[in-house]
């Protein structure tokens, strides 16, 4: 498993309330579940942040939308979504998130395999 600060593996139930936190100065990712298959994360941005275009070559991921609404790019194609929005982002796909405000964007992100 990589060195990310997962939450412990024993932890069968927990809500999304007790992780979601804010960062002023960047999004933040906050840890739900993990195993060595499979992460879970509640990803938090304030009005204005994003996470830049990357790629994960050996992994998936699933972006669902919580709360606010987020501009989603995969492989060049753009997307506004809000509450209840869900993106798929294969394998090698790159990806970005922004959230253009002016409310709060939380997402349930998950990720199989958990990158290095």
């Amino acid at each position: 498993m990589s060195a990310r600060a997962y939450a412990p593996l024993v932890q069968a139930f927990r809500t999304v309330a007790e992780v979601l936190g804010f960062s002023a100065e960047k999004m933040k990712k906050n840890a739900l579940f993990a195993s060595e298959r499979f992460f879970c994360d509640v990803y938090a941005f304030e009005p204005g942040q994003s996470q830049a275009g990357h790629r994960h070559p050996g992994s998936d991921k699933i972006y669902y939308v919580l709360q606010g609404i987020g501009d989603f790019v995969v492989d060049g194609q753009a997307r506004h979504l809000g509450a209840g929005g869900i993106v798929f982002c294969p394998a090698g796909a790159e990806h970005a998130v922004t959230n253009p405000g002016p409310e709060r964007l939380a997402l349930l992100v998950f990720m199989a395999p958990p990158p290095p």
